[in-house]
């Protein structure tokens, strides 16, 4: 998967003359953190919902009604706009993404190609449904985690033991627990019981939410 089929196309955008009070409003109605700033197609930074709040004048101000107004009508979010930014193009992995964003703590990427030219927006909530996808739940079918040694054509091994029973796979997915492989497979098939039977027989070891309960004790 790759980020240009997961983004957010349609996002958001200011210019460094957006009013403040504009960029205010557009977060709120976006339910936004930050605004991308856009000109001529390129992305220039952004701008923090943080920053936004504290460049409008608070409810203490001295000013009066006319010189509030005045004043609004006139900041922009210019001296607002954070440049330094972490950027993705389309055909970056999605993995490689949502790396970047859980080292950095970040809530989304911009997407940009070579040009730096604003092609999208990757968010958590998009990597949430690749997730879904990519653990192919909405398939339906049974899921079953095998914990194997971590080695040389074990997936290979399972996989085919899978194509003799006539079982068909809807997705698989590997996690690592020190030296060992957790498996995860999503498949259909008519007689479970009987499915963990052979792989059991074969040596194969079925991990369920026991096998890990000591962890979370």
């Amino acid at each position: 998967m790759y980020v240009g089929l997961a983004m957010h196309k349609h996002v958001p955008t200011i210019t460094s003359d957006t009013l403040i009070i504009k960029a205010d409003r557009m977060m709120e109605e976006n339910r936004l953190w930050i605004l991308l700033v856009v000109e001529d197609g390129k992305l220039k930074g952004y701008v923090a919902k943080e920053d936004i709040r504290a460049a409008l004048p608070s409810g203490a101000t001295t000013f009066s009604k006319h010189e509030l107004n005045y004043l609004l009508s006139r900041m922009t979010v210019k001296e607002l706009v954070r440049k330094e930014m972490p950027t993705v193009t389309p055909e970056t992995e999605i993995e490689v993404a949502a790396k970047i964003m859980h080292d950095r703590d970040l809530a989304g990427l911009a997407v940009v190609d070579r040009n730096n030219r604003l092609k999208g927006y990757i968010s958590r909530s998009s990597m949430l449904s690749v997730l879904v996808e990519e653990m192919g739940l909405e398939l339906g079918g049974n899921r079953i985690a095998i914990e194997v040694e971590d080695r040389k054509g074990v997936m290979a091994e399972i996989s085919r033991l899978f194509f003799d029973l006539g079982v068909n796979i809807l997705s698989t997915s590997t996690f690592y627990r020190g030296n060992q492989r957790l498996i995860v497979f999503r498949i259909r098939a008519d007689d479970m019981g009987a499915i963990m039977k052979v792989l059991q027989e074969k040596g194969y070891k079925i991990a369920g939410p026991e096998t890990f309960e000591h962890e979370w004790a």
